[in-house]
């Protein structure tokens, strides 16, 4: 169902996650993928041609009071959302911009890395990124691409740096290089009750590196039908979308949610810090993950590391929960 009319959220009440490198980043962020444009190799080209313009989507975002935007190279829009920041006039200062390089520049090496931070500068039309991760973890690939991201960061081009659809082994990799010496600050994975790899998040956040969700609402067709889902939120009075987006944040995640259909759908996705879940409700929907949806993840983690590359898919064994 639609969802009412809420009011705006000031971004100063909007909680802050204290990273390992002493910076803040909001626990809520604004997605761009799919805003105005659907990748070529995009894992589902659900939802059809985008329809509202970028730079309308990206002043509601900011009038709800999203300020941490989530872009990509893979994304292919971020010029459209740089423009749209600037026309804003709400200051660079205000804002917190993350970025990723995606698989295929990974796979280039370290040169084309570097090319590609300074293009997103230049199409987010700023002289800096607050973060900046790697997409994915390209075999044979992402820990040179990361260590030059180090010397980007001493550079002063970005501040904290991250990392993307990690397991617990491509992680070990990486901090076991020679030259690696600026821990990631977020691991940005998929994470909602119906991919709740505990296991997985556990280790990371036993080692100070946070836990970024993308697709925090799933399967919004998946969720709907949810019985265990329909009851928490019934409970509460809200949305099954809240009831999903206040399980990540009570589960100390930074949720990513992206709306683009309307101003009032962008609000209410916000509207989420005035409720809590309790620990049964929050345990009922930590066991809507199945085998079936931990096979899902391994195969696309297997494909999409390797996805726009000439790579081979890796064979290594790694941590599915």
């Amino acid at each position: 169902s639609a969802p009412e009319i809420e009011m705006a959220t000031d971004p100063k009440n909007i909680p802050k996650v204290l990273l390992s490198d002493k910076t803040e980043l909001p626990q809520i962020g604004f997605g761009t993928y799919k805003l105005g444009v659907v990748p070529a190799s995009a894992s589902s080209q659900a939802g059809g041609a985008p329809t509202r313009p970028v730079s309308e989507v990206i002043q509601d975002a900011l009038d709800a009071g999203f300020r941490f935007f989530d872009c990509a190279e893979f994304y292919a829009n971020e010029p459209d959302v740089g423009a749209a920041l600037q026309a804003s006039g709400v200051p660079r200062s205000e804002l917190y911009l993350a970025s990723k390089c995606w698989t295929s520049t990974i796979a280039e090496g370290p040169e084309s890395v570097r090319k590609q931070v300074k293009q997103t500068l230049a199409d987010l039309r700023t002289d800096y990124l607050d973060l900046y991760l790697i997409h994915w973890p390209v075999p044979g690939a992402h820990v040179a691409a990361y260590l030059e991201l180090q010397k980007l960061r001493e550079e002063g081009l970005i501040t904290s740096l991250g990392v993307s659809n990690y397991t617990v082994e491509d992680y070990e990799e990486l901090i076991a290089s020679d030259g690696y010496r600026v821990q990631p600050v977020v691991n940005q994975i998929e994470l909602n009750p119906f991919l709740y790899r505990k296991m997985t998040v556990s280790y990371f956040q036993s080692r100070g590196v946070v836990i970024q969700a993308y697709r925090a609402l799933a399967d919004g067709r998946r969720f709907n039908q949810s019985a265990a889902v329909g009851a928490v939120a019934a409970a509460h009075a809200r949305s099954e979308a809240q009831v999903l987006l206040r399980w990540c944040v009570q589960h100390g995640a930074v949720a990513v949610v992206k709306s683009a259909s309307s101003r009032a759908r962008i609000e209410h996705n916000l509207a989420i810090f005035d409720f809590a879940l309790s620990p049964d409700e929050l345990a009922r929907l930590d066991a809507l993950t199945t085998a079936a949806d931990l096979h899902r993840f391994a195969t696309l983690y297997r494909s999409c590391t390797v996805r726009d590359t000439h790579l081979p898919a890796s064979t290594r064994a790694f941590t599915v929960d």
